[in-house]
């Protein structure tokens, strides 16, 4: 049987997970290495919402990794990946405020995996954009003046080619 770990959210939440999916987390990781896990761990920039989807992500990148090493390998070696890269794909389909909050939590969490899978489904976002759509898109206000527009436009005029 797997040692558990509890984490506990920003809003109070505690969930068990295996430490295998806990290790995932760099940051968790470390804390366990320095043997502070005792009464949980606290995690005060994840609330349970999201710390539930992050967990769901590590349960099966740790369960991926799993089977691989179980063998499920070709004759060449290699590891069919194209169902986790599927379920990736379904897992960042979330509205903005979700994405935004994981990117949040995989960095303070240090998980690189889930911050490169969410941060480059923000850029793919992005493409073929101009700024103007990515504003709207993001809803970022721009708080330029046409003047200090025109000069940013003209000292990078390759960006807009």
């Amino acid at each position: 049987m797997s040692k558990k770990i509890i984490l506990k959210s920003s809003d109070g939440e505690s969930f068990e997970v295996d430490e295998a999916v806990a290790l995932e987390s760099q940051t968790i990781k470390h804390m366990i290495e320095d043997d502070c896990v005792a009464d949980g761990i606290p995690l005060p920039n994840v609330t349970s919402a999201i710390l539930a989807k992050v967990i769901e992500y590590c349960k099966k990148h740790v369960d991926a990794a799993a089977e691989a090493n179980a063998g499920d390998k070709d004759i060449y070696g290699n590891t069919e990946d194209t169902d986790l890269k599927n379920w990736d794909a379904e897992f960042v389909k979330v509205d903005q405020p979700t994405l935004f909050d994981l990117i949040l939590a995989a960095n303070y969490l240090n998980i690189n995996a889930l911050l490169d899978l969410t941060c480059k489904t923000v850029a793919d976002m992005m493409i073929g954009k101009t700024p103007e759509e990515m504003r709207a898109h993001f809803n970022i206000k721009n708080d330029y003046t046409p003047e200090e527009e025109a000069e940013v436009r003209k000292e990078n005029a390759w960006a807009f080619e």
